[in-house]
């Protein structure tokens, strides 16, 4: 015998939507029930052991041969969010750590350096000079950006390698102190923030972007370290620069970031640095990892 009312299809439980509780007695049955939430009265048609019957819901604990399960709908349930925030200069190594650490977690990974080159290159491409607000602003205000794995497209055109040439990567310093630029790419980057937890990377990422984020972290390495690691990844692209050219570079960029009126490069004050000069990506991703589950388990959550 069920200890359920027999009244009812399902029970919702717990503080979240989208979790409920259901009597194994009514297995064999298709049933039509209904929840209402805050806002919304919603139907559900639940067959308990066909799967099909039930779409957006999966199986979360219980047992079939027992007198309950708990389902969770996917589009309801309210799963505690996670944003972790990499700030730092180029060559400091977050965008490799972002990624690995992102397909670790589960979680999604935002190159927003990728969006302000993306501008600069559209900016370029128009024949404007990256200086000059108004081009920015244009170029910014009609730009339409797509993620799609680790392609990102402008305007519909795959620009993944484009965007890599060191002219874009100079021009993109440039574009990012405009106003406007920066305005429209933040709207742009807490959109994809609230879609769920994320591991976002930049240079304002934890100040400006996502100041509230769980856990913030701040990359930096030696000069020396930095110049040589963007040598070799343009090597790797078939680009040809000597290593004085990128150290020069890297040190320019660096003075454009910090010394910038708007949203300048530095880490927040409550981020976590960490030194990479002399660790391997793996030592800097398990240092990392650490102190996100030490964030975790001081805010309850699961490891």
């Amino acid at each position: 015998m069920s200890p359920f009312p027999q009244s009812h299809d399902y029970f919702p439980i717990g503080p979240l939507r989208g979790v409920f509780l259901l009597p194994t007695q009514q297995s064999g049955e298709k049933r039509r029930s209904s929840h209402r939430d805050d806002s919304e009265m919603r139907w559900i048609s639940v067959c308990f052991r066909n799967r099909e019957a039930w779409p957006g819901f999966e199986l979360a604990a219980g047992d079939l041969q027992g007198q309950f399960v708990v389902i969770q709908h996917h589009s309801d349930l309210r799963v505690p969010k996670m944003i972790i925030t990499i700030d730092g200069p180029a060559g400091s190594g977050k965008s490799t750590i972002s990624r690995m650490l992102a397909s670790r977690l589960g979680f999604r990974f935002l190159d927003t350096g990728a969006m302000y080159r993306a501008i600069a290159l559209a900016v370029l491409q128009a024949g404007n000079n990256p200086n000059e607000e108004a081009a920015n602003a244009a170029a910014a205000a009609v730009a339409e950006l797509k993620f799609d794995g680790d392609s990102l497209f402008l305007n519909g055109r795959d620009v993944s390698q484009e965007i890599r040439a060191p002219r874009v990567s100079e021009a993109a310093s440039l574009v990012a102190a405009s106003p406007a630029v920066r305005d429209r790419m933040v709207e742009l980057q807490r959109a994809v923030g609230d879609t769920g937890s994320l591991v976002t990377e930049g240079r304002d990422q934890g100040t400006v972007v996502f100041p509230l984020a769980e856990c913030k972290f701040f990359l930096t390495a030696s000069v020396t370290a930095r110049a040589n690691r963007r040598l070799l990844d343009l090597q790797e692209r078939g680009i040809s620069q000597s290593l004085e050219e990128v150290r020069q570079q890297i040190e320019e960029r660096d003075q454009r970031d910090e010394q910038r009126e708007l949203a300048p490069m530095k880490p927040a004050a409550d981020a976590i640095i960490v030194e990479t000069s002399l660790l391997t990506i793996e030592q800097v991703l398990e240092q990392m990892l650490e102190q996100i589950r030490r964030r975790k388990a001081e805010s309850g959550t699961d490891t």
